[in-house]
């Protein structure tokens, strides 16, 4: 057991968890965050993205010592952030979201992308979005989301 302290959407944490223990875990089951599904666990399909240090990263593939003093942010956020709100209304305004397990962790992927740059190209898009895995929409609608929101989050500036 190791004592974990983090930052988890603005909110500071300390837990007792074993040190081989998942961020996925942690925030799924010691937090009951939900919003960040397993997928594959193996970091192949993107659902369980979140921005650790403002980085997207599998929570599926952190362990629980590599979280140490890190800030955490997921899609539950989107309640009090802006851009996370703005990506969440763009994947709507595009019908970029269907059965949905994918959109939290392409949601994540995408601010990442947008905290990089407010202005990106479709292959930047792209690029950013390449480690998650949709099964339903195609990545069309979820590449005009992005871009939605950037524009919105541009207007904004």
């Amino acid at each position: 057991m190791i004592e974990l302290k983090f930052t988890l959407n603005n909110q500071p944490q300390t837990l007792q968890v074993p040190a081989n223990m998942r961020l996925l875990e942690i925030l799924r089951d010691q937090l009951h965050l939900t919003g960040t599904k397993e997928g594959c666990s193996v970091g192949e399909c993107g659902a369980c993205t979140v921005l650790m240090n403002k980085k997207a990263v599998c929570s599926c593939l952190m362990l629980a010592c590599q979280v140490q003093n890190a800030e955490i942010e997921t899609i539950e956020y989107a309640a009090e952030d802006e851009m996370l709100k703005t990506l969440q209304d763009s994947f709507l305004k595009t019908g970029a979201v269907q059965c949905g397990f994918c959109t939290p962790g392409m949601i994540m992927s995408a601010k990442a992308l947008l905290l990089q740059t407010l202005q990106p190209s479709n292959d930047q898009i792209k690029k950013a979005l390449e480690g998650n895995l949709c099964r339903c929409t195609g990545y069309v609608q979820i590449i005009e989301a992005v871009q939605l929101a950037a524009k919105t989050l541009a207007e904004r500036a």
